[in-house]
């Protein structure tokens, strides 16, 4: 199971697995069922991906179906612990890294894979030019992978550290060699090794993909031998959560996650479950030149005026806790609460004066002004993610409304979201987007460097006091350097680039099947069907 950053509007509503179901590989699963074979996995989607090309997406319905078709070097078990993936094994530090592939593995299209295709995938990721999502999350920019075939070894160097080397290059979803000579391939479709090939696309519809029979070099210690697996997969786009909840309580989808008043009547039913805690409330302000957000003063009276406890409670429909940092709960090898005592206090009558103070009059009509220009934003919100994301945003328009600012609501899709935030031509003015994150050095692409198109800083962060704790911990093995990633997150607050409020725990249920997850997704080697 490969752990990716994804936005759930971004590529991301990545989730962490906290209570993680277990199934047998013999003939009956955990509670005496009985295994099938030949059967169709169905499961729902709550937004259609989008492209389906694994460096050019974030999107967490992206990243679940490249699951079924791509492979990465390593694997992490439930416990979090690094595991055999296309990799038999593996070593590195800081800014070296050497993995030995496995015999036998081979593309959708029957060719051996090589360690020369696991360097060109590396090779293209870093390079800034190529504008890959995963640059400076998976792979550092610059750096240079070579592979030997003779031994099957593919080593990388980087000038850049990143203590998480080995764990972030194993994470990289490896394409085959055709599919990096046309890409075109992939928007659609897949060229990987991974144990499903797709064998229908309906954009907004549902994606069918078939089982690889000869699909041998899964996760850790996998046998050819296992039962109970589907023959085919059908990934069904369902964005309303209550036809989601009728389709799994009439059997017609084996997997779905259900928020909302739904839950309660799908647990009546004692379905297979699995919780998920997950990052749902992050706002953002985009501090591109020229908008409001670009003036630290009215990112933090914006902030000062929300009570980001009560939002987040409207935002989860009362289910949700208060955020404790920007990596994904109870997964980050660093357990600091970044986020108490760090961000502005709410108080409406102080961020009124605060906007006052930093020039920001106000106009007829109440709108406030600065050198002739509005304070106007546009505010970006995924209502798939959970149907009190709508009043949430509502809430936001209201209070801003109530300090001056004119807020235009921009209902958005997932899909959309990543042209919106990535393509570097949409003014959007400020956003709750859920990043997924399971390591602190995920984050730097997304907080730091080239802006979009050119790179992931999608709010135009420029924080020195963040690089400079960024460079410190980077050249730090593992989790020894956590003081400087919190002190990193930290500074993020105090100039209120980004404002956690709160986390989302989330259900996903099965029926007719059983199956792990990782990173809120579907585990396509653990899913074991029923008889």
């Amino acid at each position: 199971m490969r752990k990716t950053p994804a936005m759930a509007a971004v590529g991301v509503l990545a989730m962490i697995v906290t209570a993680c179901g277990t199934s047998s590989a013999g003939q009956t699963a955990s509670g005496g069922q009985k295994l099938a074979n030949g059967k169709t996995f169905t499961m729902v989607l709550s937004s259609d991906p989008g492209t389906l090309d694994p460096d050019f997406t974030s999107l967490s319905a992206a990243i679940q179906l490249d699951d079924f078709m791509y492979d990465s070097l390593v694997s992490t078990d439930p416990k979090g612990k690094l595991d055999a993936g296309l990799a038999a094994k593996w070593s590195g530090g800081t800014t070296s890294a050497s993995f030995t592939l496995r015999k036998g593995v081979t593309c959708s299209d029957g060719t051996a894979l090589t360690a020369s295709d696991v360097a060109t995938n590396i090779n293209f990721v870093a390079n800034p030019k190529n504008s890959s999502n995963w640059i400076n999350v998976f792979v550092p920019p610059g750096a240079q992978a070579t592979g030997d075939n003779t031994t099957g070894t593919v080593t990388v160097r980087s000038k850049q550290p990143d203590p998480f080397f080995v764990q972030d290059l194993g994470s990289l979803p490896i394409v085959c060699p055709k599919g990096m000579a046309d890409r075109s391939l992939l928007k659609q479709s897949g060229d990987g090794t991974g144990m499903f090939t797709m064998t229908q696309a309906i954009p907004g519809s549902q994606y069918t993909l078939t089982r690889r029979k000869n699909y041998a070099w899964g996760p850790g210690d996998w046998k050819t031998s296992q039962a109970g697996l589907p023959d085919k997969v059908v990934v069904k786009v369902v964005s309303d959560m209550t036809t989601a909840a009728n389709l799994l309580l009439a059997n017609q989808v084996n997997a779905a996650s259900v928020i909302g008043p739904d839950v309660q009547r799908v647990q009546a039913r004692r379905l297979f479950q699995q919780n998920l805690v997950a990052p749902l409330g992050e706002l953002w302000y985009n501090q591109k030149a020229g908008l409001p957000g670009a003036d630290e003063s009215v990112r933090a009276a914006l902030t000062q005026a929300l009570n980001i406890s009560q939002l987040g409670q409207v935002v989860t429909s009362g289910t949700g806790t208060p955020a404790v940092g920007l990596v994904e709960p109870g997964h980050s090898p660093c357990r600091q609460n970044t986020v108490a005592g760090n961000l502005p206090v709410h108080n409406l009558a102080a961020a009124k004066s605060a906007l006052t103070a930093a020039g920001w009059k106000a106009g007829p009509g109440g709108i406030r002004t600065k050198g002739g220009k509005k304070l106007t934003l546009s505010f970006v919100y995924a209502p798939s993610l959970g149907s009190g994301m709508q009043a949430g945003a509502e809430l936001v328009q209201k209070v801003w409304g109530s300090i001056g600012a004119q807020v235009t609501l921009t209902a958005v899709t997932q899909a959309d979201l990543n042209q919106v935030l990535f393509s570097g031509t949409n003014p959007w003015g400020a956003a709750i987007i859920p990043l997924g994150i399971p390591l602190p050095s995920n984050l730097v692409g997304f907080m730091s460097g080239p802006t979009p198109p050119k790179g992931t800083d999608f709010a135009s962060i420029n924080n020195p006091t963040y690089d400079s704790d960024v460079k410190t911990a980077s050249s730090i093995a593992g989790s020894s350097g956590c003081s400087d990633w919190d002190a990193a997150e930290v500074a993020l607050f105090h100039q209120v680039d980004v404002v956690p409020f709160v986390d989302s725990t989330i259900p996903i249920f099965g029926t007719g099947a059983t199956f792990q997850l990782s990173n809120g997704d579907v585990v396509p080697s653990s899913i074991r069907m029923l008889g």
